[in-house]
């Protein structure tokens, strides 16, 4: 499989925050099945992907990523905060986030875009759909959009 690239040659980074191993398993099976170019990191807790994202402790060394698939129901801190804390820092405040949840409530729906996320997307349980959604927001973030450069 051959990596995306940004425009300073760098491969594209996503960092999946997901809980729910079935969840993983079928994003990197959809990355995989649509030969999804970008690298997928994965972490399964909102504090995780904060100490992921400030790069402390085990994750000293991570690369920042250029787009974050964020679930809202998450152990440690919930998904709202992790969006939160992402977004009130200049630096990570940049980098999109997709929320991906499987949740098409309103008020999380409304609370997501108010704490500024990207783009809410409601996860289809059947896997063909799954992976259809994964290619298309790939598309539009690596092909489309053009990408803020890293901090």
């Amino acid at each position: 499989m051959t990596a995306a690239t940004r425009a300073d040659g760098t491969p594209i980074e996503v960092l999946l925050v997901e809980d729910d191993p079935g969840d993983v398993l079928m994003t990197q099976e959809a990355f995989e099945e649509h030969k999804v170019r970008n690298r997928l990191n994965v972490v399964s807790d909102g504090a995780e992907a904060l100490a992921y994202l400030r790069r402390e402790g085990d994750y000293a060394d991570a690369v920042r990523p250029d787009l974050i698939l964020l679930d809202l129901n998450l152990p440690k801190r919930d998904g709202r905060e992790v969006l939160e804390e992402i977004k009130k820092d200049q630096e990570l405040g940049r980098i999109p986030v997709v929320v991906l949840t499987t949740s098409s409530a309103d008020e999380d729906i409304l609370r997501s875009y108010q704490l500024h996320a990207n783009a809410y997307v409601t996860k289809p349980v059947d896997f063909e759909r799954f992976i259809t959604v994964i290619r298309q927001i790939d598309e539009f973030f690596v092909s489309v959009v053009k990408l803020p450069p890293r901090a």
